[in-house]
């Protein structure tokens, strides 16, 4: 398109400076068009291909598939690491297993039955202390054995109840937020597998075909190139003199081969500088060598009479 307009730009300055005016009733100009190129933000292998060169598509229609083999493994993996982290996190809400519990239960009745054993004993040796048969201090080494077992059945006790217990505030909650980023990364998977499906954003005509069924295509590499009817415009060169006679917005016709009546089209832009400017002073006999690259949007429901490149003419006011 580039050199189309350097040419078309270079034989109309050529024109309008050997002739010295502008043609009486038009403005040569060309077509060009925009086209949409769908590409996939991923990489993959070409699988399907919905349309070929010519193929019309509407919104949403399927353009193309890539492979989605490693994808499809990827959201398997991220919903067997949510199952993961949910049951470790119904495991921290809950306190131990009863096979556990009923060890802590054990290691109580166990300390219970020493203390009271202990008690008696120190009963029967208080008894005899008293008839001068028990010294003091032995009754001072029974009294230290009872509250030892009396502190450790205390302790059994506590691991008891805290064994009961579900894990602590913060160790559930940092087991909640390894589910949620699992659920994110789960998001993040489908939304790849979703990427390897390109669906048409517009309605339009396939004007290129870049890749074929079973070849590599790079990640935002275009498979497909779509030319609605918005993207076609007209590109001529309005001469200095005439300005003020085609402001933007202003309703044209343009003239094509092959086109029958000529075609509505409303002008969407004019440059504000002039191209190819010689260097010198703008008298009013050379002001007419000053083009101005001017672009015009024919109706949607006309464009497609128009083909990128075709010459036409735009008809002055």
């Amino acid at each position: 398109m580039k050199d189309i307009h350097a040419v078309i730009t270079w034989l109309a300055v050529g024109l309008l400076s050997a002739c010295g005016k502008p043609p009486s009733d038009h403005l040569d100009g060309y077509v060009e068009t925009e086209p949409v190129r769908l590409a996939a933000p991923v990489a993959g292998r070409l699988v399907e291909l919905k349309a070929d060169f010519g193929h019309t598509l509407n919104p949403g229609d399927i353009a193309y598939r890539l492979d989605t083999d490693n994808e499809q493994l990827s959201v398997a993996e991220a919903r067997a690491r949510i199952r993961q982290a949910e049951a470790q996190a119904r495991d921290l809400q809950s306190g131990k297993r009863p096979v556990e519990l009923a060890v802590y239960e054990a290691n109580v009745r166990a300390a219970e039955a020493s203390l009271h054993a202990i008690e008696v004993d120190l009963k029967r040796q208080q008894e005899m202390n008293a008839q001068g048969y028990v010294s003091n201090s032995t009754l001072d080494v029974l009294k230290a054995r009872r509250n030892a077992e009396a502190a450790q059945l205390e302790q059994m006790k506590a691991q008891l109840a805290s064994a009961r217990l579900a894990a602590r505030e913060q160790a559930q909650a940092a087991a909640q937020a390894g589910v949620d980023v699992a659920k994110e990364q789960q998001a993040q998977r489908n939304w790849l597998l979703g990427q390897k499906t390109v669906l048409s954003p517009i309605a339009g005509r396939v004007e290129q075909v870049y890749f074929r069924p079973g070849e590599w295509v790079p990640a935002g590499s275009p498979v497909l190139s779509l030319l609605g009817p918005r993207a076609v415009k007209v590109r001529f060169y309005i001469p200095e003199p005439l300005l003020a006679k085609l402001p933007q917005g202003q309703k044209i016709k343009v003239r094509c081969d092959g086109c029958g009546q000529p075609l509505d089209a409303t002008l969407s832009y004019v440059a504000r500088e002039a191209e190819f400017t010689p260097p010198v002073i703008y008298s009013k006999d050379n002001r007419v060598r000053l083009v101005f690259m001017a672009e015009a949007k024919p109706l949607p429901v006309q464009a497609v009479h128009l083909r990128p490149g075709q010459p036409v003419e735009v008809v002055l006011p």
